[in-house]
């Protein structure tokens, strides 16, 4: 299958060398010629615009920054430009509204359109096991599914437009809630005198057990390995923790949901990130 890629960078540039080991024909896209050059090694064929990738292409993926980004190249450089049947699916991390508006003008130009964030972070982008949260209707995501297998490990239908989305702030708002927590109890074991592998041991097998310990424990050499390992380079960086903190309270807002612990979590990682943003979003433990 022909399909365009528009956004090569720490996630997209492994899910298009994914697309390529998958067999697909990958017309590649980004501004940074770093990037692109990147994805040219990888298999994929590289283009200087995203419309001129988007030309004959059967599909097309993007992993974008941000939703005023993502209206914008479709607008500009997808709606109109991709062939009419193509199949659109945007696994970029963006405001709710934002998805819903886009996909809704691609389907009235006549496209099916998925909204597909992701979870998983660079290791499982460049190791095809991200998990895909998937908003649009079931032809939308019967289209999009085999694309996503391709990248992914677990590809599930969160129900209409918008809803991949809103299940990925969901998530992600209480990922940041538990790292907290995780972390605040691991500093409070060792002001006790509790050394950290002999609490990981208890309480990763009793009722304080949660990824953020068992999977991505903050704590250097406990647990599996995880960027604390690494003096917390890598993994999901802080500053994209709060981008998706920011996203979950403005949600939270405009649907009237009352989320105390998500507020104080982004208030937490406004501190934090603004300057540690790059470190992984687990060093919020340096803060304790």
């Amino acid at each position: 299958m022909k399909i365009a890629f528009i956004g090569l960078g720490n996630m997209g540039g492994g899910m298009a060398a994914n697309l390529v080991k998958a067999g697909h024909d990958v017309r590649a896209f980004d501004l940074s010629d770093a990037a692109l050059a990147a994805a040219k090694d990888a298999g994929c064929t590289a283009f200087t615009a995203a419309s001129e990738a988007c030309a004959d292409a059967e599909a097309v993926v993007s992993m974008l920054p941000n939703g005023a980004i993502v209206k914008s190249v479709y607008e500009s450089d997808v709606i109109g430009t991709a062939p009419a049947g193509a199949v659109l699916l945007d696994c970029s991390t963006i405001d709710v509204a934002t998805a819903r508006e886009v996909i809704a003008a691609a389907q009235g130009a006549g496209y099916d359109m998925v909204d597909a964030p992701v979870s998983g972070g660079i290791a499982a982008a460049n190791g095809g096991t991200l998990t895909f949260m998937v908003g649009g209707t079931a032809e939308a995501f019967g289209r999009a599914e085999v694309i996503l297998n391709a990248m992914g490990k677990a590809v599930i239908h969160a129900g209409d437009a918008g809803n991949g989305q809103a299940a990925k702030i969901c998530n992600n708002m209480l990922l940041a809630v538990q790292m907290i927590g995780t972390a605040e109890a691991f500093s409070m074991a060792d002001k006790l005198g509790l050394d950290a592998q002999t609490f990981y041991d208890i309480s990763s097998v009793s009722s304080g057990q949660c990824w953020s310990m068992t999977s991505y424990c903050p704590v250097p050499g406990v647990g599996p390995q995880s960027p604390s390992d690494n003096d917390y380079q890598g993994g999901f960086a802080s500053a994209l923790m709060l981008k998706d903190l920011r996203l979950a309270m403005e949600a939270a807002e405009t649907s009237g949901a009352s989320t105390p612990l998500g507020k104080h979590s982004q208030e937490i990682y406004e501190e934090f990130a603004a300057d540690n943003g790059g470190l992984d979003f687990s060093a919020i433990i340096k803060t304790l």
